[in-house]
């Protein structure tokens, strides 16, 4: 009996005595008031990052930076553009989250962008509809430089996958003093003990040492880990998306090269990844933690779009309402990772209870997961509103009738 969330693509209304078209109502004044601007939403999520950073981080907090496509159909949004091909149709997010550099967990969302086909909206920078930034690289850019005047009470070190590796945007970085670490691709090449070397050439020089057993596609494996110094001298190729650009060069940008490697039993390569930073006081071992822990962004998109939230199936007709929207069920997700993160043992019991609430299946391994918090955090709060608004004997009167359907004596 209980019903699929993705059908229920409206906000969730409290069971209280307010009829629950006037929740819907209410919301849809709420997205529509142009007072509620982006910033003013973003502002409380910054709020508990600052928070969480003290509390959490110890040298550095973790910026992870990732895009994600929100996919709709809906004719009722006219704003939507085919962001890759013509079936590719709905909007691109931009997302900036924190995580801690102990633990690797998710903290708060500090900047968000959505990009739809008549420009962009983000928490950051311009206060209304912006021009779409050219390519993804060039607005993790401007977000870096506007985290970087926050005075978080830890350094940012920026998080990026593959995409991030672009020589033109890493001297920006450079130039503007931040500190980053990157995956790599395996051919771009590198300057390395006197020799112009593709990475993955590079890696095959290395020595590696065997660091901690980690869980790869669902069975244990040691990681090796293996780095050196490069110094990378190739010329920039910027986007040729609005007409052909020649090739930049620039100055020579000196980094780390971190490979890791999931090596089986008998010695086979599973897996392996090329990381890149400029960070020159933290072991190889722990970057490849960090870039491990970059798979949060990934569980906080699932949590928005299929676990949790249901961000697809929304039914606000232009990307500045699901911009607000969004933002608010962010504020929900940094609730249930601090519950998830609390250390008393009140919390712990809290955590059990909502677990129960859920009604959600868990593996013996993994007794806790977020999605199960979110939606028993929503069941607490329902059977609250419920024991504030009716009486007693207003639910006895409630619980006979639904007995009488299900058949059973009362």
């Amino acid at each position: 009996m209980n019903g699929s969330a993705r059908l229920s693509a409206g906000l969730k209304a409290l069971p209280d005595k307010i009829d629950s078209f006037a929740s819907t109502q209410a919301a849809w004044r709420f997205y529509a008031n142009e007072a509620i601007t982006l910033s003013g939403l973003q502002q409380p999520l910054t709020d508990a990052a600052h928070a969480g950073i003290a509390q959490h981080c110890s040298r550095y907090a973790l910026c992870i930076h990732d895009w994600s496509r929100l996919h709709y159909r809906h004719e009722n949004k006219t704003d939507t553009y085919a962001i890759t091909h013509a079936t590719d149709v709905g909007y691109d997010l931009q997302t900036s989250l924190i995580v801690s550099d102990q633990t690797g967990q998710p903290i708060a969302p500090v900047a968000q962008r959505l990009v739809s086909a008549e420009g962009s909206y983000a928490t950051y920078g311009a206060t209304t509809l912006a021009p779409q930034v050219q390519t993804h690289l060039d607005e993790v850019s401007d977000c870096i430089e506007h985290l970087a005047a926050q005075g978080f009470a830890k350094p940012l070190v920026h998080l990026i996958d593959r995409e991030g590796d672009s020589i033109g945007h890493i001297r920006r970085w450079e130039s503007a003093g931040c500190r980053w670490l990157v995956r790599v691709n395996d051919n771009p090449k590198v300057e390395h003990a006197g020799q112009e070397l593709a990475c993955k050439d590079v890696a095959n020089t290395l020595s590696f040492n065997k660091t901690r057993q980690i869980t790869y596609r669902g069975k244990v494996h040691w990681q090796w880990i293996a780095e050196t110094a490069v110094t990378l001298t190739r010329a920039a190729k910027p986007s040729q998306k609005k007409g052909y650009k020649p090739k930049e060069p620039g100055a020579p940008v000196a980094a780390r090269l971190i490979v890791s490697r999931i090596v089986s039993d008998e010695g086979e390569v599973l897996a392996q990844w090329l990381l890149m930073s400029n960070l020159p006081e933290v072991d190889a071992a722990t970057l490849a933690l960090w870039y491990y822990w970059r798979w949060q962004i990934e569980s906080f998109f699932k949590l928005l779009k299929q676990a949790g939230h249901q961000l697809e199936s929304w039914q606000q007709e232009s990307a500045l309402a699901i911009s607000k929207r969004l933002l608010v069920s962010s504020m929900a997700c940094v609730t249930v990772w601090e519950i998830a993160a609390a250390k008393t043992q009140e919390a712990a019991e809290l955590r059990e209870f909502l677990m129960k609430l859920s009604g959600r299946q868990v593996k013996r391994s993994k007794p806790i997961t977020h999605p199960a918090l979110l939606a028993g955090l929503w069941v607490w709060l329902s059977m609250l509103e419920v024991m504030e608004a009716y009486t007693p004997e207003e639910l006895a009167a409630l619980k006979a009738t639904a007995m009488q359907f299900l058949g059973k004596d009362v």
